[in-house]
Formats: structure tokens, C-alpha cells, sequence
């Protein structure tokens, strides 16, 4: 599967989103949530972002989430890929500087596609000028 395929998929649960818009994870779901994607906001520390109800973890989502988009460092990546499998979501998407190979193998063994080290937004502006 490609990226551009991946960015087909809607419904965006944003790990580790900030409500400080320097931070990436604030930009980025804010970035995507204006072109057109649900972001679900998840952070055990929030109950509001940007006016949506924001989740302490994966499985308190009602909703179905495709793609769950991990602000967070390596070595928490872990618990959540066990929370993307359990929850089946398609995609688990670590974005720059975060790569947790493990975490990867668990989730594709899982039938889960995995993109490590890459930022959703960049991506999706290359493929806009394509």
C-alpha cells in the first residue's frame, strides 16, 4: 500500500495531541482537520481540543478509526500499537523521529500498515504537488 493511498483513510485518532499550537501535534491534526480529515484527539491530560471531546487512549473512541497518527516518543509506542491492534485500526502512522521497529512488527504481523518516521502533513503537501 502506498502513502497516498493511506491518506485516503478519514478518521485520524491523533496520539499525544497538544493544545499548544508550536507543538507539531497541534499544527499537524489542525492541518488535516482543515483538509477534510475527523481528527479524534487523544491525550489522557485533555478533555477538550479545539473544541472536540479528546480521549484518554484508543479503546474509549466510539467512533471507527483508521489511522492512528503517534505523537509520542519510541519507546511509548508500544502500549499503543496493542491499542491499535485491539481497536483494528488499518494504519499506525509514527510521524517524524519516532521510529519503534518492534512496535512495527507487532502491528504488521497484526495485517496493520505501518509509516515510521514520516510527517502526515508533509506527506500529504507532496502529494498535492504531484
Amino acid at each position: 500500500m502506498t502513502i497516498g493511498t493511506i491518506l485516503d483513510y478519514r478518521n485520524i485518532a491523533v496520539v499525544g495531541i497538544s493544545d499548544d499550537p508550536e507543538r507539531p501535534s497541534h499544527y499537524v491534526a489542525g492541518f488535516l482537520a482543515a483538509h477534510g480529515y475527523n481528527i479524534i484527539p487523544v491525550n489522557p491530560k485533555l478533555t477538550i481540543w479545539e473544541g472536540k471531546k479528546c480521549y484518554p487512549d484508543l479503546p474509549s473512541i466510539p467512533e471507527k478509526v483508521d489511522v492512528v497518527d503517534i505523537f509520542r516518543r519510541p519507546e511509548a509506542v508500544p502500549p499503543i500499537v496493542d491499542e491499535a491492534i485491539a481497536i483494528k485500526a488499518k494504519v499506525v502512522w509514527m510521524q517524524e523521529g519516532i521510529v519503534n521497529e518492534e512496535a512495527a512488527a507487532k502491528a504488521r504481523a497484526a495485517g496493520i500498515e505501518v509509516v515510521m518516521d514520516k510527517c502526515m502533513m508533509k506527506e500529504y503537501k507532496k502529494l498535492l504537488s504531484h
